[in-house]
């Protein structure tokens, strides 16, 4: 009963990140280490080994499945497309339709997660203040690169899958953004709607190739140099709040295969200059109280963690 218990709540994670890596801006790594399994999550993604996979090859399907740490990535992994494929439809309305509070909403979340976070560093020295600032500014600059035009050859889905999905597992570093600016944020989203297997397939292998590459990374700069490591991560989600900026203007149009105008580019404002330049009213009081919910829901989260740890 209790392994029913902690699978379904890696189900219910797994849906969290999946909603998460939907949005542009939001990071389903961030997710992981709000929740308490990125470093679950990356030790099972790395043991996909060379043995390992040679007792897939095998047949010998029951040893694998043990040592890839199975039922935890299946779990998560159900989690994850259960939200993609049920909850892209919704995200996308709550995007266009009431962007403010869901901005709001991410902003709270992505603040508060990065100070929780912060917590583990156990001895704060120069490297970790040095690496908390180059994520904030990495991240700040990556969250300012325009989207580009992208070719539609399937080599370029593949590499798109193994760079977004490297994001991904990164806090703060949303690998959705990262599709957008490839120019492969639309495409994909289409794909998901239209059950494009192909696409999809081509997509995901290229996911698979960057994941086990970079975890092992990130899995290396924990184990060596843990503090700084959280240091940056943490980083890379405070920077990330530029991209959650609930009230923005749109810069630039661009035009849509569909032949739809669509934006290209924004830029942050305060409220009071969102009223004024759009004629729309900044919903101030929505956004606080998706902000407010926002915090509430991770300080929630990290009391529960505590709790279950010590119970």
């Amino acid at each position: 009963m209790e392994l029913i218990k902690k699978y379904l709540l890696t189900f219910f994670k797994g849906m969290a990140m999946g909603a998460a890596d939907i949005v542009p801006g939001v990071s389903g790594g961030s997710i992981a280490l709000i929740t308490g399994i990125y470093q679950e999550l990356l030790n099972s993604i790395n043991s996909f080994t060379g043995a390992n996979l040679r007792l897939l090859v095998k047949l010998d399907l029951k040893k694998f499945y043990r040592a890839v740490n199975g039922t935890f990535l299946l779990s998560l992994l159900l989690g994850i497309l259960t939200s993609i494929f049920s909850l892209s439809r919704f995200i996308t309305y709550l995007m266009n339709e009431h962007p403010i509070p869901l901005w709001s909403f991410f902003c709270g979340l992505i603040l508060v997660s990065a100070f929780v976070i912060l917590r583990e560093v156990q001895r704060w020295h120069l490297g970790v203040i040095l690496a908390l600032f180059i994520g904030t500014i990495g991240a700040y600059f990556i969250t300012e690169l325009p989207p580009t035009t992208s070719p539609d050859a399937g080599w370029f889905t593949f590499v798109s899958g193994a760079i977004a999905i490297c994001a991904m597992i990164l806090p703060g570093i949303s690998g959705s953004f990262i599709l957008l600016i490839l120019g492969k944020y639309e495409p994909i989203l289409a794909a998901v709607g239209e059950r494009d297997i192909a696409t999809l397939a081509l997509f995901a292998s290229g996911c698979i190739v960057g994941i086990l590459s970079f975890s092992r990374v990130i899995s290396w700069l924990l184990r060596k140099y843990y503090a700084t490591t959280i240091g940056l991560l943490s980083g890379f989600m405070l920077g990330s709040m530029n991209k959650l900026w609930p009230w923005k203007i749109v810069t630039a149009f661009r035009t849509s295969s569909s032949g739809e105008q669509k934006p290209f580019l924004t830029s942050n404002i305060f409220p009071g200059q969102y009223l004024e330049q759009t004629g729309l009213e900044p919903q101030i009081g929505m956004a606080i109280a998706a902000f407010v919910f926002g915090i509430i829901l991770v300080l929630g989260i990290d009391l529960l963690a505590s709790y279950l740890k010590k119970s």
